[in-house]
């Protein structure tokens, strides 16, 4: 008779979700799914407000990565303006979204992944958790809270606060970064470096301890897309896309993400708030792709920066040109931060950041404006349509979640189908599910994290919603 097993909530990630797992008659897994189980709205209730306070409000979509959606929206009002934006403010608005991808990537590794990787995934849940990884690590851990910090005062310098700063506006920013500041950057970089290449080296010899969440975190074939430079850098923001597929072979290069609905659609599914974004010209199931870490260093051709680049070159030799592993986002995290810390150092040389010419001053000259950027979980769109007033008439958001569902999905599946057989659920196959959904981060809402005991409940029934097991923690 078949059986199904949920997981609710699923923890250490961004927002609320849950994971069904359906067995067979034989008792075996036949499917599991990821249910996002919350509403957000944004899309309608942005309706109606003027495009210049979009940035502020869009801001308020999440806790974690506010940056990305204030950069992105940016983006589409400069287009709404159809303006140049200045050099000094394109450089300030590069130099803020690289604090952002600097502290959710240690937010995520350090914080959040770590446990797993360091205490081991069938380790206590009790002490599996950032408190547990101090005690056991204290080092790593203190290195890691500084890593992040160093994100959020680029953040905190730019915008005025860490959280939420209204500084990227339609046609550039508000104000420049100041020398003093630059200097107390640049004084933290060395420790931010050391720190990075300590996880790096920590990580990559832990890799050959976990060949079974690498065969198993979402290990499947599927496109990647990502922005690239015009030569195939990686880059983070302002450029246009790429997609390749399984063999890293490029489909479609030096794309204008703001004609995205030419090659990206939209599919829904009844059982998850979360859209699944493919693309078009492969169809639902041969055009799912992945977006993120993983998928920037598949697409690009080259880091742009000499530690980064020696680290891709081994990367790719340890997992593949391009990886498929999703287990891999975790290294991929950790070289990004690297290549930022690189470019933050030779941008803040720059005397252009101290610069007051930072705004491009324009009305409503287009009626659509789409704004792309790189967040640290991956590609982001932001889509608005406005009237003559400025007033929006219709958003549209592609988030990076969304677009990583699909695969999200298969490496619930395939981790279920490894480590779950029979009527009973072993801890360390729950946690492993969990942490196949933290390789990507994904960011569902506005929350944060919390600390303290984990939140986890799984139920098996039968098909009659009889009671079978019950695991609570």
């Amino acid at each position: 008779m078949p059986q199904m097993i949920m997981i609710d909530p699923v923890s250490r990630i961004e927002g609320h979700a849950k994971i069904t797992i359906h067995l067979d008659d034989a008792g075996q897994v036949e499917q599991a799914r990821f249910h996002v189980t919350e509403f957000r709205g944004f899309e309608q209730f942005c309706v109606g407000r003027p495009f210049w306070e979009m940035p502020g409000i869009t801001a308020r979509i999440c806790g974690i990565c506010p940056i990305s959606h204030v950069l992105a929206s940016a983006r589409a009002g400069d287009a709404i303006l159809a303006a140049d934006v200045p050099p000094a403010a394109e450089k300030l608005r590069r130099l803020m979204n690289m604090g952002q991808l600097v502290q959710s990537h240690a937010l995520s590794f350090f914080h959040l992944s770590a446990p797993d990787l360091l205490l081991g995934m069938d380790s206590d849940p009790a002490t599996r958790n950032v408190f547990g990884l101090m005690a056991a690590e204290p080092e790593l851990a203190r290195g890691g809270i500084r890593l992040r910090q160093l994100g959020q005062e680029i953040i905190e310098y730019l915008g005025g606060r860490k959280i939420h700063p209204s500084w990227a506006v339609p046609g550039g920013v508000r104000s420049p970064l100041s020398r003093e500041h630059a200097t107390a950057l640049q004084e933290r970089l060395p420790e931010a470096l050391q720190t990075t290449h300590q996880a790096l080296a920590l990580f990559k010899g832990l890799i050959e301890r976990f060949s079974a969440e690498v065969a198993s975190f979402g290990n499947v074939p599927s496109l990647f897309l990502g922005m690239v430079g015009p030569d195939g850098r990686w880059e983070h923001h302002g450029e246009k896309l790429r997609i390749v597929d399984e063999t890293g072979s490029v489909l479609r290069d030096q794309l204008d993400g703001a004609r995205y609905r030419e090659f990206i659609s939209e599919a829904t599914e009844a059982w998850t708030y979360l859209k699944s974004p493919f693309y078009t010209p492969l169809g639902r199931q041969q055009g799912a792709y992945r977006v993120g870490p993983l998928a920037r260093l598949n697409v690009c051709n080259y880091m742009g920066t000499p530690a980064a680049e020696a680290e891709l070159a081994e990367f790719r030799q340890r997992a593949g040109a391009p990886a498929l592993s999703s287990f891999y986002y975790h290294y991929a995290r950790l070289i990004e931060i690297l290549a930022c810390l690189e470019r933050i150092e030779q941008l803040l040389e720059d005397d252009d950041l101290f610069s007051n010419r930072l705004r491009a001053e324009a009305g409503v000259n287009q009626y659509i404006g789409v704004g792309v950027s790189e967040a640290p979980r991956g590609t982001l769109f932001h889509d608005y349509t406005v009237d003559a007033n400025g007033l929006i008439q219709a958003v549209n958001f592609i988030i990076a979640t969304g677009q990583n569902n699909p695969a999200m999905n298969q490496a619930v599946t395939q981790v279920a189908q490894r480590f779950v057989h029979g009527p009973t659920i072993p801890e360390g196959a729950l946690n492993r599910m969990e942490a196949s959904i933290r390789a990507f981060d994904p960011c569902l809402s506005c929350s944060t994290h919390a600390s303290g005991h984990l939140l986890l409940d799984v139920r098996l029934l039968d098909a009659a919603g009889n009671l079978l097991d019950h695991v609570a923690r």
